[in-house]
């Protein structure tokens, strides 16, 4: 009966009430498991609210031990109705204490519980009343339990209504330093250290790492928080604790990135090595094909295929009516049959395993949330901030303590538009540069990846040009010490080419595209896809084109659509396609061979932006190519199939593209073929391709 939801809010209690018809045998073991579950929590572990978790488990504690007394009896499974009724009020009760004291003792909610005491113990003083309610509607007389049990559970009742319920005083004490210290801010004032110290001491926050919990927590609360006033405490509260981080606790950044970054990339594997019932379940299994997310909503298509609901939905209104996987084309979109085998699966894999679904989607937060900041004292806070740590990396001598100093602002920078702003305005992009030369291999990762984060914004990518970035980032990108350095400092460039006037002053830098080139060949996967997105982007200047194709891009373009994964395919020929718009480019591609393997990918993609590009780079090389490609064409017998499937299953620009290609075939074949004589592949009405 369990009623956790991996959706739940935070301080929400959604409860399940036992069905009438419920046997009451069930009801007491299920009562027994959830009074169990409440009795194991140790008051040590809550840092806040320790006086009314502790009463809580104490009375619930009792109550066990009635129910265990009453579940060794005889007439266990002959309750009466009444002492049913009583249960399955006291069964929905347990339930949300069960929920409250686990958000009490949450790693990285200990400010938000703190500031929020009244409603904490509002909560706690509702459900330990509810239980009284509980009991006082129990008619002992007729429940087989020993005397001395009975008279315990009457205490109980008394006391549960009895009993004062009200925050405790350090508690109290303590949320009003914090909002002295939020008052402090606002008024552009930085706060005593010896009172920000002792916040976190009653807290229990000792180090970098349990700060840092809770500037996460805060922040997933933020992005899904719809009230304004909470938001905007939420706000001011994550502020703060980014304010301790910077300046109390000091973090060793290359373990932290390997804990914070690549152990967060594994979190979900390691998890689920833990023993469970579920050990031999496939995660990736439970994944959607199309959007490679856990599937919270799965249904399954007549072909057998299971998608979860809104990505093929998604897929089905952009037109295409075919199953992702096989390809198969579908009589009807509406025919979706809900899978709840699987979905009862995936939400036991992630209850067993204690993983929201959210951990495992990785949904994208909306950063538009954090344009503005969300309240004039998370504001002051953060230019505090960002003034300090700029300060850290200029006057230090220290290559670890100014690594240290990137590592915050790589932090800062990751997903907040306001602070990539507040960085940009206390000068730290100067800073960053040079310390991107460092030799100290942290320094310089840390360092280019804040600066990627800053260029995502037009004020950062001028910051970064005007103050001699290109030189630094091409430093770097030919002779950065990890290659993840390397990768981030071509992606710096993919976002300056977004400026029209930039992307020519790259361009005749003589390192800049041969490194691009390089980053393509011997590039991790990241690397490339950062290479080719860059490439795209300077190729929009026509006077790159010929530099492009001295660099050698082409044949290395070309070996990545055999070998690598779609979405970098997808770009790949978005690439190609752009340089077979000039005669010179499409004389290149023609030369390298490549037509085999866009045809491959025009006929085995599922992408709908793939196939466009495929199909605009062949009209290209048959502009600029002539009949002799059109002949080369006539080789691949997948490919008509192929431009005709678009034709009805393609996006309106794809067929007309698809379109326009197979009547440049028909022409060039009938101006080539003795009149009579059509291949088998153009027999086909080709009125048909006109007309539509």
């Amino acid at each position: 009966m369990k009623s956790e939801s991996s959706q739940r809010r935070f301080l929400s209690f959604p409860a399940v009430h036992p069905c009438e018809a419920i046997s009451p045998a069930t009801l007491l073991r299920s009562l027994i498991t959830l009074a169990g579950d409440i009795d194991g929590f140790r008051s040590e572990t809550f840092t806040c609210h320790r006086r009314s978790a502790r009463e809580a488990i104490r009375q619930v504690g009792a109550i066990l031990e009635f129910l265990q007394d009453i579940s060794s009896s005889s007439s266990s499974s002959s309750l009466s109705k009444s002492t049913v009724l009583s249960f399955s009020e006291l069964h929905v009760t347990l339930q949300k204490i069960r929920l409250l004291l686990g958000d009490c003792s949450s790693r990285g909610a200990r400010l938000w519980l703190l500031v929020r005491s009244d409603r904490v113990s509002g909560e706690f003083r509702l459900l330990i009343r509810s239980i009284a309610t509980s009991l006082d509607v129990l008619p002992l007389d007729f429940v087989d339990s020993s005397p001395e049990i009975k008279e315990l559970v009457r205490l109980i009742s008394w006391q549960a209504w009895k009993v004062p319920i009200e925050t405790d005083a350090d508690d109290e004490r303590v949320a009003g330093m914090v909002r002295s210290i939020m008052k402090q801010f606002e008024h552009g004032y930085a706060p005593d250290t010896e009172n920000v110290e002792e916040v976190m001491d009653h807290l229990k926050i000792k180090n970098w790492a349990e700060c840092n919990e809770e500037i996460s927590f805060l922040e997933s609360e933020l992005f899904s928080c719809e009230d304004s006033i909470d938001a905007g405490v939420l706000s001011s509260l994550m502020a703060f604790m980014v304010y301790c981080r910077a300046v109390l606790f000091h973090s060793d950044s290359d373990s932290d990135s390997r804990s914070g970054i690549a152990n967060r990339r594994s979190k979900q594997s390691t998890r689920f090595q833990k023993d469970s019932l579920l050990s031999d379940i496939n995660l990736e299994d439970l994944k959607c094909p199309i959007s490679l997310e856990l599937m919270t909503d799965p249904v399954t298509l007549s072909t057998g295929q299971t998608y979860n609901r809104s990505s093929i939905k998604r897929w089905f209104d952009s037109g295409c009516l075919t199953c992702p996987v096989t390809g198969e084309k579908l009589t009807n979109a509406n025919m979706m049959v809900p899978n709840s085998t699987l979905r009862k699966l995936a939400e036991q894999l992630c209850r067993e395993n204690n993983i929201q679904t959210n951990e495992l989607n990785n949904n994208k937060r909306d950063l538009s949330k954090t344009v503005k900041p969300g309240g004039s004292a998370a504001a002051i806070v953060m230019r505090m901030t960002a003034s300090y740590l700029v300060d850290m990396i200029w006057t230090s001598s220290s290559e670890q303590v100014k690594a240290k100093a990137a590592y915050e602002i790589r932090l800062l920078t990751k997903s907040n538009l306001f602070n990539r702003d507040c960085f940009v305005q206390s000068g730290a992009v100067p800073w960053l540069l040079k310390l991107s030369s460092s030799s100290n291999p942290s320094a310089q990762e840390h360092s280019v990846a804040a600066l990627l984060n800053i260029s995502k914004v037009e004020l950062g990518r001028i910051a970064i040009f005007e103050n001699g970035g290109l030189l630094s980032l091409l430093r770097v990108l030919t002779h950065g010490i990890k290659v993840e350095a390397r990768q981030n400092a071509a992606a710096i460039l993919f976002y300056l080419s977004s400026i029209d006037e930039y992307r020519k002053v790259i361009g005749e830098a003589p390192e800049a595209i041969p490194a691009l080139v390089d980053l393509l060949k011997r590039g991790t996967y990241r690397g490339k896809k950062n290479a080719v997105v860059t490439l795209f982007g300077l190729l929009i200047f026509p006077g790159n084109l010929p530099k492009v194709i001295a660099a050698g891009a082409v044949p290395a373009l070309i070996n990545i659509l055999s070998i690598e994964k779609e979405d970098l395919i997808d770009d790949t020929t978005a690439v190609l396609a752009r340089i077979a718009e000039k005669p010179e480019g499409a004389k290149v591609i023609l030369r390298s061979s490549a037509l085999p393997s866009v045809v491959q990918v025009l006929r085995s993609s599922t992408s709908r932006s793939g196939k466009e590009h495929c199909v605009a780079l062949l009209l290209s090389l048959c502009h600029n190519g002539g009949t002799k490609v059109a002949r080369l064409l006539d080789e691949f017998t997948t490919l008509m199939p192929s431009l005709y499937s678009l034709l009805t299953e393609g996006s309106p620009h794809t067929a007309k593209k698809a379109r326009a290609l197979l009547n440049h075939l028909h022409h060039s074949h009938e101006e080539s073929c003795p009149a009579g004589s059509v291949p088998p592949q153009y027999q086909q009405d080709q009125w048909s391709v006109s007309a539509q």
